[in-house]
């Protein structure tokens, strides 16, 4: 087991040494207060995450997966200062910037940038593409005059984007090319850190795969650090290095993309992987897991595993006490009582009616 807010250190394929954490959040919790559904009600608490320790390292591509609603676009905007966090600790390349000034953040966010999800409600309409892809260099007083548009132009070359479409408005191009945009907009400052909110979401499929490859183009030209945040599993398995599975506002298990995919050992995970639909029909497809129940509320999160209202391994002491993510293989840790203590129980056909004796 590795120490508390201490990822394994992840070896770099080609060669022996560990890679440098470019982003750590150690014990990220972030909570939000909300007015009460009727009159007079105090305000509910929402537990939106809930004391997540993640790293990315320098030029590797970590995905965040999970269902809609479990804490994975707050986490990632805690990470670049766009969400105020309620406890935790946050460290860019080993420097803590957890208790940053919003002047020192809006200077942090030349290093770290977020990609968003809706390439036609990001861009302001009434700006033509080359306004908004100059406006970072602007606000940061880094360019002006015929530097400003020479960058520009440099800036539309690496998102593949030809130079008159500076001067066109965002209505006049595709989602694909929109997201392009958004994307010269981001690297305009040189950011090493980017925190990428589902950019392939509101895509059709083909477009899908132009975007992730120029984001893998960009990640090996540039040098950038990814937090790939999405739902869709095989967009994630083509272009993360590591993959992270979040469940109300809890991480769950952590492993290089191989292992997770090929040996799931959290219960949620092996279920989110018998979901992903296999394109090829002569591939013998393993059991589906249905999971019953719905997920419960983030205002009232169950005691112990919040896994267990659905889970059809819980045992007694899942119900009792929150596992830790706990390291059974290098690099590879879940947050599972069951899994840690005999992996092997996790891989057998659930029976929700057996007995739930608590492990030894």
């Amino acid at each position: 087991m590795t120490e508390r807010g201490t990822a394994a250190p992840v070896l770099d394929p080609v060669g022996a040494e560990p890679r440098p954490s470019i982003m750590r959040a150690e014990g990220l919790t972030v909570h939000y207060k909300v007015r009460g559904s009727g009159l007079g009600e105090s305000k509910q608490v929402v537990y939106a995450v809930d004391d997540l320790d993640l790293e990315v390292l320098q030029g590797e591509t970590l995905g965040l997966v999970g269902e809609s609603g479990c804490g994975k676009t707050t986490t990632g905007r805690a990470m670049v200062g766009r969400v105020p966090l309620s406890s935790g600790k946050l460290f860019v390349e080993g420097r803590d910037v957890t208790r940053l000034s919003k002047r020192e953040w809006r200077r942090l966010r030349r290093d770290v940038q977020l990609i968003f999800q809706d390439p036609y409600a990001s861009l302001n309409p009434r700006m033509r593409v080359r306004e908004i892809v100059a406006e970072p260099l602007v606000v940061n007083h880094v360019a002006r005059g015929a530097e400003l548009d020479r960058r520009v132009d440099e800036l539309l070359d690496l998102v593949r984007l030809p130079r008159s479409a500076a001067a066109r408005y965002p209505h006049a191009f595709s989602g694909g090319q929109r997201q392009r945009v958004v994307i010269a907009r981001a690297l305009a400052l040189h950011p090493r850190f980017i925190v990428a909110d589902e950019p392939v979401s509101a895509l059709d499929v083909s477009i899908q795969a132009q975007i992730v490859g120029l984001l893998q183009d960009l990640q090996h030209e540039l040098g950038l650090s990814y937090l790939f945040i999405a739902h869709n599993l095989a967009v994630v398995r083509h272009i993360a290095d590591r993959v992270a599975v979040m469940y109300l506002g809890r991480l769950v298990e952590v492993a290089d993309k191989d292992a997770l995919y090929q040996d799931p050992l959290h219960p949620y995970t092996r279920a989110l992987m018998s979901a992903v639909p296999i394109p090829d029909p002569t591939i013998e497809r393993p059991g589906r897991i249905i999971l019953t129940g719905d997920v419960p509320s983030p205002m009232a999160p169950p005691k112990g595993c919040r896994f267990n209202t659905r889970c059809p391994y819980a045992v007694d002491q899942c119900f009792r006490e929150p596992p830790p993510l706990t390291e059974v293989a290098p690099g590879h840790r879940v947050a599972c009582w069951v899994a840690v203590a005999d992996p092997s129980r996790v891989k057998e056909p659930p029976h929700d009616d057996r007995p739930r004796p608590a492990l030894d």
